[in-house]
């Protein structure tokens, strides 16, 4: 059933670009079926109105921070949270809502959690299921099924709409798209089964994806035993007609300069406000050589500087890509001779992208060596989108073949497997089908922007003016069968090898002077936490949990109390409990200063346990920072229950914060005599009321 208008408003708000990627997936299948798809950033509030909106609107939004929405979307979400907006201010508005997130993180889909809720309290309706999408396992389970069964969804809420106009004025609209809506939802459910199924069986006539059988390339049949592998696929995969993605349309245009000038300064490669030039004054190893990971804390003297914190903030560090992996990217690329050349990048003209425009993140004029160097994320696993295009630059077929099997739905536990687990970047691609030759231009339409890297502030202003400390693992990604070598984080490993001078100084005493000439500066950027800070009131008790470097927060928390003692001592202060762990006493005990810090009195408990070292003791002591606290639960309970008190998680996400959680939860239901379910509520509300707090990364 068609309708006149078949137009409807596409928005999305993204933090690392998967967002917008999955509106241009949208906008390019509207065409394919017929619709008009009006898309823009959320942010571009100017160029779109809700209150005035009549035709249906689809909303791609992910998740940053600690559960927050994107920062393009920051603007939005605070003008929907206007508190004197009436309860039918969007009564008329009819949406749907694809929310991104991972559930490594607690508040999993947050982002799209808010708008999604405010926009029901002011009265808006969905006229299609809200999808919730998990990078943890694979945005594209959610995703792809999400936007086939778009299309009908539409159908229906455009006929809805246009049978809402031309009914008699005595008719109540709302009541009459409240009767209506919930059958159009259920027929949205069936009907997208069955136009999944025509697509498969017909080759998706007309739509956006295409179909290749087979027969039509020379393939040498697998042997019985072959296993799948990157390069390598066996049946059905092998042997299946493929469902690919539209190819996405060119947009960028690249020209090479003969002039000379300066690149931009790494300040213009943000839009977070003021970013600040640093030296590294300080580097210590903080585990012994023979340690599994090899942590560092770096010193920064921003002394001279603007910049504030508070203990438990965060900051940001601008980091370049490895020099080496630029070079080789080069040299596949065949511009190894170019690389300190000037390029102009602008928008293709005539291109067929809707809304195509110069990305932020890539100067209209610098090197090209800068661009690869400071602006595009070569690391990122590529999408599926990135390797549909590549399919075009793949002379090869059997290399052509494979690549289709990977961005097709056929092969998506292939891309998961093989790419998206693996953790594979364009380079590991290069390396596997040689006769893949994208073009620059290729390479900044599709890779991403080169995100800063956040760190936890592990000092105190107060403790140690004009100082930031920070600690960190040094990254290690090893080789594998997807990936021939071996590589570091890509800002871990830079880190390292910048202070190397500071961690190793040379002793002839001429060196160490031209060292300490050279110290080495980074760019950096604030990202305050608005809750992961020290009770407000000194005489709250609180607990702190963090094994690794999740205890270097702490650090922070424990100089910063410790000056307020010498400060006031007239003031009451609450106990406090540190949580600490990890592989062996001797080789990664990361602070020996907790010792002082529990000699003066400012960390009132400090329990350890070390998960690697071997026991000859009776009783094996607890190996887990979750195993402490159930030895200690009718304290931690204590703490909590009867004074308040606040509990902070600080580390992993995925190998510690859950346990950590599910041993509250035995704890509360142990002590408060009650079942677990009812030791959940309890624990829910503790986040609720902001006392239990986590700064978790996987």
């Amino acid at each position: 059933m068609r309708c006149e208008s078949k137009r409807f408003l596409l928005l999305y708000a993204t933090q690392k670009g998967q967002a917008k990627a999955i509106a241009e997936e949208i906008w390019q299948q509207a065409g394919a079926h017929g619709f008009e798809a009006d898309m823009h950033c959320m942010s571009e509030m100017d160029k779109y109105n809700l209150e005035t909106e009549k035709d249906p609107v689809v909303i791609v939004i992910s998740t940053t921070g600690t559960g927050d929405p994107p920062d393009a979307a920051r603007k939005f979400v605070k003008k929907i949270q206007d508190k004197t907006l009436p309860p039918d201010h969007f009564a008329h508005l009819q949406y749907g809502l694809l929310g991104l997130g991972d559930s490594e993180y607690m508040f999993f889909c947050n982002g799209g959690r808010i708008v999604d809720r405010r926009l029901q309290e002011l009265g808006a309706q969905h006229f299609y299921d809200t999808g919730l999408a998990d990078d943890c396992v694979g945005l594209e389970l959610v995703v792809d099924p999400w936007i086939d069964g778009l299309w009908l969804a539409l159908t229906e809420a455009l006929q809805l709409q246009k049978e809402k106009e031309g009914m008699n004025s005595a008719v109540n609209p709302v009541s009459s798209s409240l009767s209506t809506a919930p059958h159009a939802v259920h027929e949205l459910k069936l009907s997208s089964e069955v136009q999944n199924l025509k697509l498969e069986d017909e080759g998706a006539k007309g739509s956006d994806i295409l179909s290749q059988k087979v027969d039509d390339i020379n393939i040498v049949a697998p042997a019985r035993d072959a296993k799948p592998s990157l390069v390598h696929s066996v049946p059905p995969v092998s042997q299946s007609a493929l469902n690919i993605p539209t190819l996405p349309p060119e947009y960028i245009e690249v020209e090479f300069q003969d002039t000379q000038g300066e690149n931009p300064h790494l300040s213009s490669l943000t839009s977070e406000g003021t970013t600040f030039e640093v030296p590294v004054t300080k580097a210590v190893q903080l585990t012994r050589e023979d340690a599994i990971k090899t942590a560092l804390l770096l010193e920064l003297d921003i002394a001279d500087t603007a910049y504030e914190y508070q203990p438990g903030d965060a900051f940001c560090v601008i980091c370049p890509n490895n020099v080496s992996e630029v070079e080789e990217l080069l040299h596949i690329l065949g511009l190894s001779e170019k690389g300190d050349d000037f390029v102009y990048v602008k928008v293709k003209q005539g291109t067929k992208k809707k809304g195509a425009s110069h990305p932020q993140h890539i100067p209209e004029r610098s090197t090209l060596r800068f661009i690869l160097t400071w602006c595009l994320e070569i690391r990122a696993i590529p999408k599926k989108a990135f390797l549909r295009a590549l399919v075009e630059c793949t002379s090869d077929v059997g290399e052509k073949r494979r690549l289709q099997e990977l961005c097709s739905r056929q092969g998506a536990s292939d891309y998961t497997h093989f790419i998206r687990d693996s953790n594979v970047c364009l380079l590991d691609l290069l390396h596997a089908f040689p006769s893949c030759k994208p073009s620059l231009s290729l390479l900044i339409e599709h890779l991403p922007k080169l995100q800063a890297r956040s760190y936890s502030v592990s000092s105190s202003n107060l403790y140690q003016p004009g100082r930031l400390c920070f600690v960190f693992h040094v990254v290690e990604f090893p080789a594998g069968p997807s990936r021939p070598v071996s590589r570091k984080g890509v800002c871990t490993g830079w880190l390292a090898d910048l202070v190397a001078p500071l961690l190793h100084p040379s002793k002839n005493s001429l060196d160490t002077k031209r060292e300490i000439s050279l110290i080495e500066k980074i760019s950096i950027f604030p990202r305050p936490n608005n809750a992961f800070h020290l009770p407000g009131d000194p005489s709250v008790p609180f607990i702190m949990v963090g094994p690794g470097t999740g205890v270097s927060p702490f650090i922070g928390f424990l100089q910063h109390r410790q000056k307020l003692r010498e400060q006031h001592t007239d003031w009451e202060f609450g106990e406090t409990w540190l949580f600490f762990g990890c592989r062996h006493q001797d080789r990664d005990y990361l602070f020996k200063q907790l010792l002082c810090f529990l000699e003066n009195g400012t960390l009132t408990h400090l329990k350890v346990c070390f998960s690697r070292d071997s026991s000859t003791a009776e009783v094996a002591p607890p190996k887990y920072v979750q195993d402490l606290l159930r030895l200690c639960a009718k304290e931690v309970a204590r703490v909590l229950l009867k004074e308040r008190g606040y509990f902070y998680v600080c580390g992993d996400k995925k190998h510690m914060a859950d346990d950590v959680s599910d041993a509250i939860v035995d704890i509360l239901s142990m002590e408060m005599e009650t079942d677990k379910l009812e030791a959940m509520k309890v624990l829910a509300m503790l986040r609720e009321s902001k006392r239990y707090l986590q700064d978790v990364w996987s």
